[in-house]
Order: structure tokens, then C-alpha cells, then sequence
């Protein structure tokens, strides 16, 4: 491009061109990054030994039947599978937000389809290791079912989020 022709295009094109990319602080990367660490880090303490179903029997029994009154042992059985179950749903649920939000302020110009597919993979990556810890104790099973059932959490959460974004009020996000 000469000299003559530069000059013709507008300045904030000429501007923009000539600005470099702004680096992103520490901090930025941490707050981007340091809430799904923390998330793993908390699915590997409940992956422990110490809070298999053997040990979260009682406690959870315990305040069930301080909320909702005295429940049989056989209903108990039912009970405290659905709501371990709803923790694995619930929990990776969380976490795929949080690989979401991570990918997002590390990829801010990647479509959301992207984004998604990557905190997906994030999910399931720490579920399948974490499925792959529990087959190694001995009061824990490693099961493929919960695998999936973690990544359909994260799968429902990311699309209720999409909803819920499509859904509200049309505006700009700063990409910081």
C-alpha cells in the first residue's frame, strides 16, 4: 500500500490497525481460571474415600429426617441415591459454567458453540478422572453412568444458560 493510498483510508481504521493487542493482567487470568481449579479441586475431595455413600449415610439421613421427619430404611435406600445423584447433576452442572466462563475470557471472540463444546470436554474429562479414581477404593465404584450423568448436568446447565441469554434483555457484554 503506498503512501498516497494510506492516506485515503479512514483514521479509525488506521488507528486500530496500528494498535497492538492489550495483554491481560495476572489477575484477569486468574479470575478466568482460578474458579474451575478450585471446582476440580473440590471434586477431588469429595472423591476421597471419606465421603463415599458408606460415610455420607448417616450425616445426610440425619438432616433429612430433621427436615422432613422420620423415613423408613428402605425409603432412606431410594432417598440417598437420588440425592447423591442429584449432587453428581448438579455439581457438574456447576462446573461446565465454569469451564464456560473460563473459555469464554480466554477466547472472548469464539462463538458460544465453541466455547460450550470446550467447557463439555472440560466436564467430562474431570468426571472420567474422577470416575477413574473412585474404581481404584475400596468403598468407591467407578461407574461410565455417572460419567454421563455429569455431562448431561453440564450439558442441561449450558443450554439454560444459552436460554436464559437469548431470553433477557438484548445487550452488549464488555469482553473486558
Amino acid at each position: 500500500m503506498t503512501s498516497s493510498s494510506r492516506a485515503r483510508l479512514p483514521i479509525t481504521t488506521l488507528s486500530k490497525a496500528s494498535q497492538k493487542p492489550r495483554r491481560k493482567s495476572a489477575g484477569y487470568w486468574i479470575s478466568a481460571w482460578l474458579p474451575v481449579v478450585l471446582a476440580v479441586c473440590f471434586i477431588a475431595v469429595e472423591s476421597t474415600s471419606i465421603l463415599g455413600a458408606d460415610h455420607t449415610n448417616g450425616p445426610l439421613r440425619w438432616t433429612w429426617e430433621h427436615l422432613f421427619g422420620h423415613v423408613s430404611n428402605a425409603r432412606w435406600a431410594v432417598l440417598h441415591h437420588h440425592i447423591r445423584k442429584t449432587g453428581h447433576f448438579l455439581g457438574y452442572g456447576t462446573m461446565g459454567l465454569l469451564w464456560l466462563r473460563a473459555w469464554w475470557m480466554s477466547l472472548p471472540r469464539a462463538a458460544f458453540f465453541l466455547n460450550a463444546v470446550l467447557a463439555l470436554a472440560g466436564t467430562a474429562a474431570v468426571a472420567s478422572l474422577d470416575e477413574l479414581h473412585q474404581s481404584l477404593l475400596p468403598n468407591r465404584t467407578g461407574l461410565s453412568s455417572d460419567v454421563l450423568l455429569d455431562c448431561s448436568g453440564a450439558v442441561v446447565l449450558l443450554l439454560l444458560y444459552l436460554l436464559l441469554r437469548n431470553l433477557g434483555p438484548s445487550r452488549k457484554l464488555d469482553r473486558g
